[in-house]
């Protein structure tokens, strides 16, 4: 397969859980055909990711996003022009964080971001489909992701609309894109993007960033290319059953150069 051994154009920097992690070649290709590529990619994401705390699914533990490994490395990067999208905040609320505890979590990646001068999206919660959960299916999909979360319906609807608001009002403080998110993108569960429509959501996410008169570097042919990984990213840390293991950075590769740091 053929390499693109150019200097990156750009730095991305992307930050979720499940939904970017399930849709994670698409966002980068929807932002490289934006903002130009290849690009170095920093990305910390994961099923059940949590920005303030540590957190488990099955056997896997990862760090929470604020405190993870992605901050050290970029500080010690070079400065480029820096792409950063927030994405899936609010697992820290059935880990039973305060509103408060999250949305500090969150501060402090926007700060660090901020100091490398990064465009900034974010996606606020979920407010709509969420709210439009009956109780049976609130208790449904909580026992079936979240099965340590004991928090009703309401105590849950309560933190959501806090945070929700708390974005609102740092997205004024600290002048970043805060994209509201509406209820007819999501499945069932009310926070799963559809799958028929993910790349219709992330399109209108993208298009926020501003366009930076870059060339995609590939046409549409060899975007198909770009579907693969040339070499899969692994995490440069988690834990498995209890024993932590490591990874060097950068640890993918795209079939146009890019390389991937996962976190």
């Amino acid at each position: 397969m053929l390499i693109n051994r150019e200097i990156p154009k750009n730095r991305i920097i992307l930050l979720g859980a499940s939904n970017l992690t399930l849709s994670l070649r698409l966002i980068i290709d929807l932002m490289q055909q934006r903002i130009g590529a290849p690009s170095e990619i920093l990305a910390a994401v994961g099923h059940g990711r949590a920005y303030g705390v540590f957190s488990q699914v099955v056997w896997r533990g990862l760090p929470g996003v604020a405190e993870c490994g992605l901050w050290r490395q970029l500080n010690a990067m070079e400065s480029r022009s820096t792409y950063a999208l927030l994405t899936d905040i609010g697992n820290d609320i059935v880990y039973e964080l305060t509103p408060e505890q999250v949305l500090r979590a969150v501060e402090r990646c926007i700060d660090q971001l901020q100091r490398q001068s990064a465009q900034i999206v974010v996606t606020n919660l979920p407010m709509a489909s969420v709210e439009q959960l009956s109780e049976r299916r609130y208790t449904f999909f909580r026992n079936l992701f979240y099965p340590f979360c004991k928090l009703s319906r309401d105590e849950t609807l309560s933190r959501v609309r806090e945070m929700h608001a708390g974005l609102v009002d740092m997205a004024v403080r600290r002048q970043f894109m805060l994209v509201e998110q509406e209820a007819h993108w999501f499945g069932p569960d009310g926070i799963h993007v559809n799958y028929w429509r993910r790349e219709a959501f992330y399109r209108d996410i993208v298009r926020r960033f501003l366009d930076s008169g870059a060339e995609p570097g590939y046409g549409d042919d060899k975007r198909k290319l770009f579907l693969t990984w040339q070499r899969r990213p692994v995490f440069a840390f988690k834990t498995v059953l209890g024993r932590a293991i490591y990874c060097p950075q950068p640890s993918g590769q795209l079939a146009d150069g890019s390389s991937v740091s996962k976190y």
